[in-house]
């Protein structure tokens, strides 16, 4: 009753196995949520600036 009793336990920990007494946790099921997808609105850029000419008087 130790370490290397492959009934107990402390010697499934040790030996890495599963079993009766040390069943694995079971997952818990991921529930899905509907995700909504938002639209950002749209920024209109700035129209160009006309660009300003040097006039020679």
């Amino acid at each position: 009753m130790g370490k290397g009793d492959k009934k107990t336990r402390r010697g499934k920990i040790v030996i890495g196995s599963r079993g009766k007494l040390r069943p694995r946790k079971k997952e818990k099921q991921l529930v899905e949520t509907a995700k909504v997808k938002v639209e950002k609105p749209k920024v209109e850029k700035p129209a160009a600036k006309a660009k300003k000419t040097k006039t020679k008087e």
